[in-house]
């Protein structure tokens, strides 16, 4: 039986000879690749059924990834199946059609494959058509919460709060090109050299941003952030360590009270996350109008009006943004207004409606702490374009905001609310606030996780008394000087 590298061993070889000594030695002998060092700069073996990695190389089939005949199957494919007719079936009817068609192909394929080849080329030629190719099993496993492609060779994924490199790859630029085009058209935009860059959003609301060339030096760009399938409450909070049961009653208090509250926090600190889950405790009777660039939030009230902006189409015109649709909820009736995030002139409209009635709003912010979020507020009032004295608008913002909470991710990749502030009014031109509540970080430990504990100021806030005339009692306690709370 042929061996499949090297030649029979020669007489001289048989014999226990050098190999200098073989007539042979002159003509090298093909053998078997060395397997890849482990170390640096090689990444770690990737398991494609339950995405996880081992730390062990392992032998990788070099059939299962042929490129050759992927692209051979997938043209066969295309020129099998009526786009057209395609497109109107569900995904799971799609993906079986497909998937008959395909195992048709496969039968009359002339290189020999294992049960196993067959099934993983299978899987990945369904991806091509029907899915977003490599990267489709990483946009399908609820554990990821963000996908980073960094050009065609380089893809890092985000779990449990910590990146992580993959040693999944796309075939080239041009492979990668064609997913990005296929996300961006699917919701009516384009990507190319004269509209180089694109915000878009997946069926399920994952938001997705792609850069490419010219703007893009080394190639194309891809950021995927995963919408949660999970509808986040307090209680998960309280079981990840994000907040006390203690902080979640007086969250409760103030949004069931009706106070404004505005959400600062860095990206990917778990703003969205925190509004999702404290937007629980408004009221089933209430009208709630939620305003987004890209649809996030998962109210569970029966009233609830979404609206989502519009970027402007392929011919510059059209665009629809947050600050009209702000405008636009003042005339629809909402009990309370919910704004996804505050970024720019809509900060103006948005003062305007927490001070003319619609109480008990809610918004996020970018910003590194409490006292670095009003002077964005600040900021963003002025790109509204109005002529307005500072101190006038500082007056505007101390008396719409009652409460800020700061969210920071720490180190160890986990979410916390590390501040909750309380604002007072104002002392000259500076508007002034209160701390509540605080995280203290204390050590880390020998798995580098943040070690700390959520303390009472021991200042009580002023508007208790208003929340008690609204018949919502907070156990003083947990506002007691300097406590440690569970």
């Amino acid at each position: 039986m042929l061996k499949r590298f090297g030649k029979p061993k020669t007489e001289a070889e048989s014999a226990g000879l050098p190999a200098a000594a073989s007539p042979a030695a002159a003509s090298p002998v093909p053998s078997a690749p060395a397997p890849a060092p482990v170390g640096r700069g090689v990444p770690p073996t990737f398991r494609r059924d339950s995405l996880e990695w081992n730390s062990a190389p392992q032998a990788v089939d070099p059939w299962a990834r042929n490129a050759e005949i992927k692209m051979k199957l997938h043209q066969q494919l295309l020129d099998m199946m009526n786009l057209s007719a395609l497109e109107a079936l569900s995904p799971e009817e799609a993906r079986r059609e497909v998937g008959q068609m395909l195992t048709e192909l496969l039968s009359h394929e002339s290189t020999p494959l294992t049960a196993v080849q067959r099934s993983q080329v299978s899987e990945e030629v369904l991806n091509e058509i029907l899915g977003l190719g490599p990267i489709e099993p990483l946009v399908k496993d609820p554990s990821i919460s963000d996908i980073l492609v960094n050009t065609h060779s380089t893809v890092f994924i985000e779990r449990n709060g910590k990146l992580e490199l993959t040693p999944i790859r796309f075939k080239d630029d041009r492979h990668l090109l064609r997913i990005i085009d296929k996300i961006v058209s699917s919701v009516g935009r384009r990507v190319d050299e004269s509209q180089p860059m694109v915000d878009a959003r997946l069926q399920d609301g994952s938001r997705v941003n792609a850069i490419v060339p010219p703007l893009a030096v080394d190639g194309p760009l891809l950021s995927i952030r995963k919408f949660a399938t999970v509808k986040p409450d307090v209680e998960t909070l309280i079981e990840l360590g994000s907040i006390t049961r203690e902080i979640a009653q007086f969250l409760e208090a103030i949004v069931r009270g009706r106070f404004n509250i505005l959400i600062s926090g860095g990206t990917g600190s778990g703003k969205t996350t925190l509004l999702n889950a404290i937007s629980r405790f408004i009221g089933e009777d209430e009208r709630i109008l939620t305003i987004e660039d890209a649809a996030e939030l998962q109210l569970q009230q029966p009233h609830v009006v979404r609206l989502e902006t519009r970027p402007p189409n392929i011919e510059g015109v059209g665009e629809v943004t947050q600050r009209h649709l702000v405008k636009n909820s003042l005339r629809m009736r909402p009990d309370r207004i919910v704004l996804g995030e505050v970024r720019g002139g809509e900060a103006f409209d948005m003062l305007q409606a927490m001070n003319t009635g619609h109480e008990g709003s809610l918004t996020t912010i970018h910003a590194n702490s409490c006292r670095d979020a009003l002077m964005r507020l600040e900021q963003m009032v002025a790109m509204a374009g109005l002529d307005l004295p500072m101190r006038g608008v500082r007056s505007q913002i101390a008396s719409a905001m009652d409460v800020i909470i700061q969210l920071e991710r720490l180190s160890d990749g986990k979410r916390r609310v590390v501040s909750v502030h309380e604002l007072t009014g104002m002392e000259g031109d500076v508007i002034t606030s209160q701390e509540i509540f605080v995280f203290k970080r204390i050590t880390v430990d020998q798995h580098r996780n943040v070690i700390g504990e959520f303390h009472s100021t021991g200042i009580r806030p002023r508007f208790v008394s208003t929340l008690e005339t609204k018949g919502i009692h907070l156990n003083p306690d947990i506002f007691r000087t300097e406590r440690s709370l569970t």
